[in-house]
């Protein structure tokens, strides 16, 4: 059947005019019209000869590679060397190109070289991840120390409001659990020593875990697990709504906006949440220590000024704002880290999480060391 693009004349399928993308939709209903084919999908048994053809891209290369078949478009050069070499070189590229399987069937391997590398995948991501942490915290603390000298630009209101949200309003749940966890703990330490005689240190036990670990710690783990999600939550659906670009399209610089005074405030609200721990926890001690074991609030306020010294307070306070610099900028990071998706706040406010927490242990531990080898 002759058309524009295709003409049959016995054994023989001229193919003419300008076989390129504008006319793909024609020059295909046109084949599927003609007999060229014995059998549908099957490349022709006629003759074709590429003389007419004027233009020729990648669109039209693909129907003739369809309809030669691919082992007649690889051998091009033998059956039409009068087609010019660019076109000759466009159906074999063309041609290789479907000849290779659309479907390539992934490498088998060995547990044991799926679970390396799997680890070793995980530790790319993290140390990746540790160096995005690293570069933020640089930015952070660059931008902290120009607006220092610019007090025109401090967000005093925005650093106020973070102040209530992430300090004032955890203080209920600080104090009750640090209270109960401090009551655990001289119930623990009683039962324990009672059997030498000696239940009279419970009360060191207990003023010396809060008020270098257990009081900024369990405060601080709280705010990662309260506070780092909210801030990843907040700066996450911003990101999400594309207000963040539109700060910065308005030349206004989102770590001065929205990072600063959610640092500032935790560097504020933390210290003084670990103080409510410590004398939450403590105040749990002696509720137990008086119930379980007789010993006065008096006594226990005697031993406590006596044994403990200034300095186990101090150490446990000076941990406060390193980790709530800490917390405070995992959480930023996080949120600003998330994509489109609702199911990215999700996976970045988890992740926010538990980087926190994980970094807040792992800062405590080593905290601990130097301590101990300092005699502090």
């Amino acid at each position: 059947m002759p058309s524009e693009w295709i003409a049959r004349h016995d054994q023989t399928v001229t193919l003419k005019g300008e076989w390129t993308l504008a006319n793909y939709r024609h020059i295909k209903a046109a084949l599927q019209q003609s007999d060229t084919r014995t059998e549908p999908g099957k490349p022709t048994d006629a003759t074709v000869s590429l003389d007419a053809i004027t233009r020729l891209d990648t669109a039209g290369a693909i129907l003739i590679v369809e309809l030669i078949g691919v082992e007649k478009a690889q051998a091009v050069a033998d059956w039409a060397a009068e087609l010019p070499k660019e076109q000759q070189a466009l159906l074999v590229r063309i041609a290789e190109a479907m000849e290779a399987p659309l479907d390539v069937d992934p490498p088998s391997y060995s547990r044991i070289n799926q679970a390396l590398a799997s680890v070793g995948q995980h530790m790319v991501g993290l140390w990746s991840q540790q160096r995005q942490l690293l570069a933020f915290i640089g930015l952070v603390v660059a931008t902290l120390f120009q607006l220092v000298l610019r007090p025109r630009h401090w967000r005093l209101t925005a650093t106020v409001a973070h102040i209530q949200q992430s300090g004032l309003n955890a203080v209920p749940i600080v104090a009750l659990l640090t209270f109960m966890v401090g009551a655990v703990v001289a119930f623990l330490g009683a039962t324990v020593l009672q059997d030498f005689g000696a239940t009279i240190y419970t009360i060191d036990l207990v003023a010396f875990s809060f008020l270098r670990e257990f009081g900024v710690l369990l405060a601080a783990i709280l705010l990662a697990g309260r506070t780092a999600s909210a801030f990843t939550a907040q700066i996450g659906a911003m990101k999400s709504n594309e207000e963040i670009d539109a700060l910065q399209a308005q030349g206004l610089d989102p770590i001065e906006l929205l990072v600063l005074p959610r640092v500032m405030a935790m560097l504020i609200s933390l210290p003084m949440l670990a103080f409510v721990g410590m004398l939450s926890g403590l105040a749990g001690g002696a509720m137990v220590t008086s119930l379980s074991l007789d010993i006065s609030l008096t006594q226990f306020l005697t031993t406590l000024q006596k044994d403990v010294s200034v300095t186990h307070f101090l150490v446990g306070l000076s941990k406060a704002p390193v980790f709530a610099f800490v917390i405070a900028v995992i959480g930023c990071l996080e949120g600003f880290k998330v994509s489109g998706s609702a199911q990215s706040v999700g996976e970045h406010t988890t992740s926010s999480v538990v980087q926190s927490i994980f970094m807040v242990i792992l800062i405590d531990a080593v905290a601990a060391l130097f301590c101990m080898e300092m005699g502090w």
